[in-house]
């Protein structure tokens, strides 16, 4: 198990994450900020689904969640179309607009990946992969009650409860 020491610096690095993104946000089309493209990255990967669904996925509430798809809608980069099995609810997916955008997003990311990490070998990426999966899976679904750590910190309360807060 780690030192104290790198649970600290652990948490010094990931809060510096925050200009990580902030300069991936500045490559974004002036119309399309980052919540847009997360519903297209979405409905890129997973393909249709309802917007209960891509409120979970985004783990933001159904309010953002509806913002975000009204902004990519007006812009034609999705469809929002009766559910057949529950006229109630929509399903979303991408049009054409919609795959060619999100095209632009992944090559504009991958370029600037590509500048930025291009002193740093396959299997260095490789790893940072690997592992920034590995820290996403061991926290989970953010909307999902946390589990009680073995040996809480000395300002923890009942971590136990869910939260209604989302992601930064």
């Amino acid at each position: 198990m780690a030192e104290q020491a790198q649970y600290e610096e652990l948490a010094r690095q990931l809060s510096a994450i925050g200009a990580v993104k902030r300069g991936m946000g500045r490559i974004l089309p002036p119309d399309c900020p980052a919540g847009s493209a997360a519903v297209l990255t979405l409905l890129g990967r997973y393909g249709e689904m309802r917007m209960s669904r891509l409120a979970e996925l985004l783990s933001v509430d159904m309010s953002v969640t509806s913002r975000h798809v009204t902004h990519v809608a007006d812009r034609g980069w999705i469809e929002r179309s009766p559910d057949p099995a529950d006229k109630r609810s929509r399903i979303l997916c991408l049009t054409a607009a919609g795959h060619a955008q999100l095209d632009e997003l992944s090559l504009r990311t991958s370029r600037l990946l590509s500048d930025r990490l291009s002193h740093w070998s396959d299997d260095e990426v490789g790893l940072l992969i690997e592992l920034m999966g590995r820290l996403r899976e061991s926290f989970g679904d953010c909307r999902s009650p946390q589990r009680t750590p073995a040996h809480p910190p000395p300002y923890a309360t009942d971590v136990s409860e869910p939260t209604t807060r989302t992601p930064a």
